[in-house]
């Protein structure tokens, strides 16, 4: 728990927008987030790793060693930020078209944020989700 001292104290933050995974399967696993979901390589310093951006992110992509695949790093899921509710749908149908495992339909939560799930060639889940406070929406 924190105190108010503490966060008055707390520097601001911009928000989660650079996520790292260790991949066995690494160039399927670039190649997911290039051609399925669309991110571009903005760095590849190296043959064991990628950052990827979609513009206002990065997605770093290194390739696992034996040692790190087996170290049991945790991680929930990733998600990606979508500007419409709608848009979850038409990913849904984009995601099945390219055979991408879908790990949980579209739906709508009580908060009125709607998502889906689909795992990259890593079994990673990525999450496609519309949440009202973090859509930009559609342009005035």
């Amino acid at each position: 728990m924190s105190s108010d001292a503490g966060e008055r104290n707390r520097p601001p933050l911009a928000g989660l927008r650079h996520v790292a995974l260790f991949a066995r399967r690494f160039e399927d696993t670039v190649t997911f987030y290039v051609d399925v979901m669309g991110m571009q390589v903005e760095w590849r310093p190296d043959a064991d790793n990628a950052y990827l951006t979609s513009g206002v992110d990065n997605l770093a992509i290194h390739r696992a060693t034996v040692d790190a695949a087996e170290e049991g790093q945790r991680l929930d899921h990733i998600g990606f930020v979508l500007d419409r509710p709608e848009d979850v749908d038409r990913w849904h149908e984009f995601l099945l078209g390219r055979g991408v495992p879908i790990l949980a339909v579209p739906k709508t939560h009580r908060d009125g944020a709607r998502s889906l799930y689909c795992s990259d060639p890593e079994g990673t889940t990525v999450q496609m989700i519309f949440h009202p406070p973090l859509a930009n929406g559609p342009p005035d």
